[in-house]
């Protein structure tokens, strides 16, 4: 059993640390402050392979797989999750375009992504169904060659600035829920679109998020991803992916939470002694490192079981659950180590604790993830 990244994942890690703190690092409290959305330091990611990464090759992407996605997905995170977002999920659903779309849709709308130029959004969730997918109500209706869609989605990443939309609709109401809706292409800018950007987020401030309606939106048939029916299982293959890359943005967030840390402990002083010399201090950036040892385990073995075409979800619900859990602890404690200085806006720490929450939050609540992995452990 071997540990150890191969040379190409080193250098792809050490470029993506590199790539973070020479564009991300300078640009984190403006954004944040200013909910800005960054399409500039998107192309310059795409120019140097960090946009769709995981894409293979034939279809413009760097075929680095999920695993080397996670490492640039972790990199970008340890500086600006939101920001670094913009990055990794600039072809957040294109994830079921490649693994069930057409040829032509893979060479129509995958390879746009990767060099930049388009961004791709996942446009799932509704006011009323979240993590419940079967619960989703907007409807597909044929007519013709088409499909006139109506329906709300909330809270979706990328859902002013994208340029399509991977959409779950209702295809089959006379079926089972399970069984009742498909996964539709929406150019974005198709007539009936009406996209609002979310403003007054907690964190992750940079990305954009959107309330969107959809009101006699006609698309054609052909933008039916796969089989109409189909789409509750495509969206459950996507967020066994989707969750590890969650699972990455929290051990990013969380190293980079121990990293300042351990910096500042040794800069301050309490009572004559640096603040690192005392044991509490000591335990608790014990504590931060073990969590995100554990963390790397379970990130990094449930991405190469993606890559080697053995897809756990279990493991990926486990990273996921962990990795929130890992990224809301490790930032508490790095305010608190920080003191008052840790409350306010001249450290980053205030603001990785304020977008680590969302880690428990989307691609499945920490609840679902809990249901997910019981249901498993016991059926055996």
């Amino acid at each position: 059993m071997d540990f150890d990244l191969t040379d190409e994942l080193k250098m792809l890690k050490d470029m993506a640390g590199k790539f973070a703190q020479a564009e991300l690092a300078g640009s984190s409290r403006e954004c944040d402050e200013g909910e800005k959305y960054t399409p500039e330091i998107r192309r310059k990611a795409a120019e140097n392979g960090l946009v769709g990464a995981w894409i293979p090759e034939q279809y413009g992407g760097c075929g680095v797989g999920v695993l080397g996605n996670a490492i640039i997905t972790e990199e970008l995170s340890k500086v600006d999750m939101g920001i670094g977002l913009n990055i990794v999920a600039a072809g957040f659903g294109c994830e079921s375009i490649l693994q069930y779309g057409s040829e032509e849709q893979k060479q129509t709308y995958l390879p746009p992504v990767c060099r930049g130029e388009w961004v791709s959004a996942g446009a799932f969730t509704e006011p009323n169904a979240g993590t419940d997918a079967g619960g989703y109500k907007t409807r597909a209706v044929k007519d013709g060659s088409d499909y006139v869609i109506n329906g709300n989605k909330m809270f979706i990443t990328n859902g002013t600035v994208c340029n399509f939309m991977v959409t779950a609709c209702i295809t089959n109401p006379g079926e089972k829920r399970h069984n009742s809706f498909g996964l539709i292409i929406v150019p974005a800018d198709a007539k009936g679109v009406t996209r609002n950007k979310i403003h007054g987020k907690m964190g992750i401030r940079a990305s954009d998020t959107a309330e969107i309606a959809l009101e006699d939106v006609r698309v054609p048939q052909a933008n039916l991803i796969g089989k109409e029916g189909k789409g509750f299982i495509q969206l459950m293959h996507f967020f066994d992916t989707t969750r590890v890359m969650v699972a990455a943005q929290a051990l990013g967030l969380a190293e980079g939470c121990l990293e300042t840390s351990v910096k500042y402990v040794k800069e301050r002083t309490a009572f004559g002694m640096p603040l690192g010399a005392f044991q509490l201090t000591q335990k608790k950036l014990t504590e931060m490192a073990i969590m995100i040892e554990a963390l790397r385990g379970l990130v990094y073995k449930a991405a190469w079981l993606i890559d080697q075409g053995r897809p756990d979800y279990t493991l990926a619900a486990m990273a996921k659950f962990y990795g929130g859990q890992a990224a809301v602890f490790c930032a508490n404690y790095a305010v608190e180590l920080h003191g008052g200085y840790g409350y306010i806006d001249e450290y980053s720490v205030q603001k990785w604790y304020r977008d680590a929450k969302i880690l428990e939050l989307y691609e499945g609540t920490k609840e679902a993830e809990i249901m997910t992995i019981g249901r498993v452990l016991q059926s055996k």
